[in-house]
């Protein structure tokens, strides 16, 4: 069975969402037979290379007060924590992600993705670094076992797995996917937002049980 997973760097839901996910896939009995496939979406894609504070960015873009996108990002902080994951608040700055997005395709491609997401969600939100300069991607790529020089090459050249990022967006958009995370099994069943874990496992078994049988075998 196939989980598609539609997110972006830049979401804390994201963030969240993704460990809630796993921690329901842990849950559920036919765990071993399940694919997990991470896929591109950009909740900010007119968005130029950062350099403005998340804070100001955010509140600006969604006309909230400075106090209530600091309470937002408590709250996503919270949520956080509560399944493990490290959280700071403030400190991030708003860019666009297709470059990540365009990476972590390549990383796909030599079998990285899974990693490479984590670290990038984990460098973005625990330790505040920004994920929107060439440098950093490319310390990232190494880290997880790529090719620096050919991870250099992809960022250089624009062109490099866009088509497969832009692939993942028109698909989201013919799913009806409104925002991220957004989570798909076998093409069937629909999840949306943060949920329990105990709801995805829920999903995963409802979405096994619908399967015909000699897939199931």
């Amino acid at each position: 069975m196939r989980v598609e997973i539609w997110t972006d760097i830049a979401c804390p839901w994201c963030y969240v969402g993704r460990a809630r996910f796993g921690q329901g896939l842990a849950a559920f009995t036919h765990r071993d037979r399940v694919e997990v496939v991470h896929r591109s979406y950009e909740l900010n894609p007119q968005a130029e290379n950062g350099t403005v504070p998340i804070i100001e960015a955010v509140a600006a873009q969604y006309g909230r007060t400075r106090e209530q996108q600091i309470a937002r990002e408590e709250q996503a902080a919270d949520m956080a924590r509560s399944v493990g994951l490290d959280f700071r608040v403030g400190g991030r700055v708003f860019g666009n992600t297709f470059d990540v997005h365009r990476l972590l395709h390549f990383a796909k491609s030599r079998g990285l993705q899974d990693e490479l997401t984590d670290l990038a969600f984990q460098v973005n939100f625990a330790e505040e670094r920004s994920v929107y300069d060439t440098e950093t991607l490319v310390d990232l790529a190494v880290t997880v076992g790529l090719s620096g020089t050919e991870a250099r090459e992809v960022l250089g050249d624009p062109d490099a797995y866009a088509a497969e990022v832009r692939a993942d967006e028109r698909q989201a958009a013919e799913l009806g996917a409104g925002g991220v995370p957004f989570f798909v099994l076998d093409r069937r069943y629909g999840v949306s937002g943060v949920q329990s874990p105990e709801t995805f496992t829920r999903a995963l078994e409802q979405a096994w049980a619908g399967q015909p049988a000699a897939r199931r075998s």
